[in-house]
């Protein structure tokens, strides 16, 4: 497997191009970045942008593992609202535009939720109608997806919908394309499940893994700590991947940021997943 890590981890206001070669310094393979709404790798970007982002990249001796998009807690798919649906279309069809331009082959999108309990104000949806919108949605991006050959990986998150491994499965063979699948994360799952049920149970839908790891006693999003201080069992997690035969990057998203030396915590998980994945430790 490969060892990736999330532009979500560094410290606030450090740019693409830092966090790229920060990446590299610490061991990484890879690096996921993020759409965003603005700013340097954005919906206002044009493809020349983008483009020289993957070459820094390049230069830099790192891949472009994935993309990711937080955008989709503002505009979720799941939305009773129809322009808000539909913002979420055009947002993974530019994500899906970019990832193909970054020479990337998966992007992360968080399916909506009926319920978001750390956004105020959230809109609450009922699960028959959240689940109908999804789908849909997911289908017709499907298609999408396909035609620039990148895929769709569906993150399971505290969002109140796609609750269990069985419910994620049926949801995405529901959608039944090879371009659809899951973007599992581990420490997401803790508070009420075991990570390698879900692999095993997910098992070839599996398209990319974030790694993270989670304490059942503090709770809450106080619960999500440093790899290896967690509730994770991270030798199980490494056998059930392993034993569905997946290969590809396992990304570190580490959430929350230190709060002094907050490039420490590159370093600290970076050293992390080699222990985890058996590489000489950094």
């Amino acid at each position: 497997m490969k060892k990736g890590i999330n532009i979500w981890s560094f410290p606030s206001g450090m740019s693409i191009e830092e966090s790229i070669v920060l990446a590299k310094d610490a061991g990484f393979d890879g690096i996921e970045l993020s759409l965003n709404e603005t700013g340097a790798l954005s919906l206002e970007s044009t493809e020349a942008e983008v483009r020289a982002i993957r070459r820094f990249a390049d230069d830099t001796g790192i891949a472009l593992s994935s993309l990711a998009s937080g955008l989709y807690w503002d505009y979720p798919p799941t939305s009773e609202r129809p322009e808000i649906r539909g913002k979420a279309i055009d947002i993974a069809k530019k994500q899906l535009e970019f990832a193909a331009v970054l020479g990337v082959d998966t992007i992360l999108i968080v399916p909506g939720a009926v319920g978001v309990d750390f956004i105020p104000n959230a809109e609450v949806v009922p699960y028959d109608r959240a689940y109908d919108n999804a789908l849909e949605g997911f289908t017709k991006l499907a298609k999408t997806a396909e035609a620039v050959n990148v895929s769709i990986g569906i993150e399971n998150v505290w969002n109140k919908f796609l609750l269990s491994p069985l419910e994620m499965r049926g949801f995405i063979d529901t959608i039944g394309s090879p371009f659809v699948g899951s973007y599992f994360d581990v420490g997401n799952v803790v508070y009420s499940g075991y990570p390698e049920h879900w692999i095993s149970i997910l098992n070839k839908r599996i398209k990319k893994v974030h790694f993270k790891d989670y304490r059942r006693q503090a709770g809450g999003l106080h619960g999500f700590v440093d790899l290896l201080a967690g509730d994770v069992d991270y030798p199980v997690v490494v056998a059930a991947l392993e034993s569905i035969g997946y290969d590809d990057y396992v990304t570190a998203e580490m959430i929350p940021p230190y709060t002094h030396h907050t490039k420490q915590i590159i370093y600290n998980t970076s050293a992390a997943m080699d222990a985890i994945l058996g590489r000489t430790v950094r």
